[in-house]
């Protein structure tokens, strides 16, 4: 993983002091609540519903087992005893004293973290997927191309008050597990007719009151034009985007009113003026970030195990988890092995600290001292020896991080909701956990394949229940909490948003709604292997109507 210069340590030693000197001029009452608003969402602190939040970047979603014991730390020492792995691959801490942020920032800048630009109208944290450098679909490893784009992104004189936030990501592999056209921008790796690896660059995706797809502007960019491509394409936004109405503020809504020819033409004439200044990135350049990057020293190992397989043979609940959260690894002898952070008694995301160090140990033991934040606010244990897999399976039971659900019905994203969020409407980590206590049965689990549940509890979309297979949105209605369904969508390759069914439910009949819309999956699909959103595409809508409204 990248290593931080000697400049980068001083930018954030310096930026730390920076904002410790106003927090105490705010709590001194020498600035506004509204004057330091836009210096402490520049550092990542959110005035939330009862406390303030503070968010932590994890640069595509990568973690040092030393960095997970810091934030271990954070959570005993500043917090309530406990972090939140938030759809950005970041980690939030929703009880921080304001007069502590500045010495928690100062210990995060001990291990290479920070919180910069973790929230405003700036480039966010770009994200990737969790597999990246060791899945087999993959055609060239994102994580340098997200690293330059960090660098280029942070502190830019020109982009640090955009109409409104910016959101990157960069998938380099067939599958994408990086929500890419969801984005503001998405950059996937592809391969040209010549063999040439470049960029296929979607722009304009997006959440919230007006969901969106990405259009791809550019089918095939060189990675040589990748940062001046993106400076074209935030110039364009920077000058054109709307910062008269905060709705319609995104980059989303300047290309739908622009149009997807009209704004590739911008991009293009903003681009011919750039393209040769010195953002162009030289072979020498990405090899030199690639390096940091490299493949670890992997053994040389058989890519099967005696104790392992005879374990899969024997022990049924091992079989169940290994089926579901293990996945090949592009290295013989290894496996990717997927942590479940989804119970019924613990809100979608949720990691204690004491967990926080376990599983820093556990990467020290297994996993080459590394550990993967995902989108579906889950971890990733990246380089596991198959023949470690059983005594691993132990440990993550005792640490209840074994939940056999990855990609399940039960795997559900859900935001904070109405218990933290000042913006929510109603509540969404009651419901996630009444629908998996609801459907808790592996049985039940493994019968419905692979299937995605998002909750989100407002209008903002922070759960992405747009893209989810069954979405569900909370409002408030005449000062009841109401429930608003959605079927059909999806943020992997093959993108849509989902359609909203019908009217909202009550939080006493969303649960048995969603069993509803199981039960017409079941009899609807033509054989077991059919996934959920193949056989709504089949079957359209009205089946699922007719049982949930009659």
């Amino acid at each position: 993983m990248y290593q931080y210069s000697e400049q980068d340590h001083q930018l954030l030693l310096e930026r730390v002091e920076q904002f410790r000197g106003q927090v105490e001029r705010r709590l001194n009452g020498q600035l506004s609540e509204e004057e330091f608003k836009h210096q402490r969402l520049r550092n990542g602190v959110y005035l939330q519903l009862h406390a303030y939040m503070l968010r932590v970047a994890i640069p595509y979603g990568l973690l040092s087992s030393e960095q997970m014991r810091t934030l271990a730390h954070v959570a005993r020492k500043y917090d309530k005893g406990y972090g939140h792995f938030s759809t950005r691959q970041n980690i939030q801490y929703n009880w921080p004293k304001l007069k502590d942020v500045p010495d928690i920032l100062d210990d995060l800048a001990k291990v290479e973290m920070h919180a910069i630009q973790t929230s405003g109208n700036c480039i966010r944290n770009t994200t990737s997927d969790p597999l990246a450098g060791v899945s087999r679909d993959e055609l060239e490893d994102p994580r340098p191309y997200c690293e330059l784009i960090r660098q280029w992104s942070t502190f830019h004189p020109e982009f640090n008050f955009l109409p409104r936030k910016f959101k990157i990501a960069v998938s380099g592999a067939t599958h994408d597990r990086a929500a890419v056209a969801i984005h503001d921008i998405g950059l996937r790796l592809i391969a040209n007719e010549d063999g040439e690896t470049g960029f296929e660059v979607h722009v304009g995706g997006g959440l919230g009151r007006t969901p969106m797809i990405g259009k791809v502007i550019r089918s095939f960019l060189s990675k040589e034009h990748m940062l001046t491509y993106l400076e074209a394409i935030l110039r364009v936004y920077n000058k054109l985007g709307r910062r008269d109405n905060i709705y319609k503020a995104r980059i989303k809504i300047l290309v739908h009113e622009t149009g997807e020819e009209e704004f590739r033409k911008l991009v293009e004439d903003e681009w011919e003026k750039i393209k040769e200044s010195g953002l162009g990135l030289r072979d020498q350049d990405i090899d030199w970030i690639k390096g940091f990057f490299k493949d670890p020293d992997y053994e040389d190992l058989p890519d099967s195990d005696a104790d392992y397989e005879n374990l899969l043979l024997s022990n049924p609940e091992f079989a169940r988890w290994a089926d579901k959260n293990i996945e090949l690894h592009k290295q013989s002898g290894y496996r990717i092995v997927y942590l479940s952070l989804k119970t019924a008694h613990q809100p979608p995301g949720d990691v204690t600290a004491d967990q926080m160090d376990a599983i820093a140990d556990l990467a020290d033991r297994y996993s080459l001292g590394q550990i993967r934040t995902t989108h579906r606010q889950n971890l990733v244990l990246s380089d596991v020896k198959v023949q470690d897999l059983p005594a691993l399976w132990e440990e993550l039971k005792l640490l209840e991080l074994a939940t056999p659900n990855y990609n399940h019905v039960t795997d559900i994203i859900s935001c904070p909701g109405l218990d933290y969020c000042a913006l929510a409407t109603a509540r969404s980590i009651p419901i996630s956990q009444a629908i998996t206590e609801r459907f808790d049965s592996y049985d039940f689990i493994n019968d419905l394949g692979d299937l995605s549940i998002n909750i989100s509890g407002c209008i903002n979309a922070c759960g992405h229940h747009h893209v989810a297979n069954i979405g569900i949105l909370g409002v408030n209605k005449k000062g009841i909490e109401v429930y608003q369904m959605t079927l059909g969508g999806s943020a992997r390759e093959d993108a849509s948003i989902g359609k909203i069914i019908g009217p909202a439910f009550t939080a006493d009949e969303i649960v048995g709604a969603v069993g509803d819309v199981l039960s017409v999956y079941l009899d609807k699909r033509e054989d077991p292997e059919e996934p959920f959103l193949t056989t709504y595409r089949r079957i359209g809508e009205a089946p699922f109507k007719e049982k949930l409204y009659g």
